[in-house]
């Protein structure tokens, strides 16, 4: 069965840093684009930022361009977020998934940003 093993999450300053990490225990890894969405108290599931398969191209939402970094091994099946320059709005659980979102979803890892 697929699974998608979220972590890396935790309290943190504004400004602050993490990195995110997705395990995924799905075939054929590599030849999918993979994406890190987050769901802030309230409001929608959103996308953020998304991987080709073979990792030469990415995108982000306007709203983390130049703050969030995705990167991918595909050897491990792993997907991975750097996420700085944090925000009290950042706060949110994140999630990976395909994008578009095709798998059953995992629990998250909660980021929470505050003083």
């Amino acid at each position: 069965q697929v699974q998608l093993v979220e972590s890396g999450g935790g309290l943190v300053q504004p400004g602050g840093s993490l990195r995110l990490s997705c395990a995924a225990t799905v075939s054929i890894f590599s030849i999918y684009t993979m994406g890190w969405y987050r769901q802030a108290p309230g409001n929608e599931r959103e996308l953020v930022a998304t991987i080709t398969g073979g990792g030469s191209s990415t995108n982000y939402a306007d709203s983390v361009k130049g703050r969030f970094t995705i990167s991918r091994d595909n050897a491990k099946r792993m997907v991975y977020l750097q996420i700085s320059s944090l925000k009290p709005e950042d706060t949110a659980v994140y999630y990976c998934n395909r994008a578009p979102a095709t798998l059953n979803w995992g629990k998250g890892t909660l980021v929470t940003v505050s003083s």
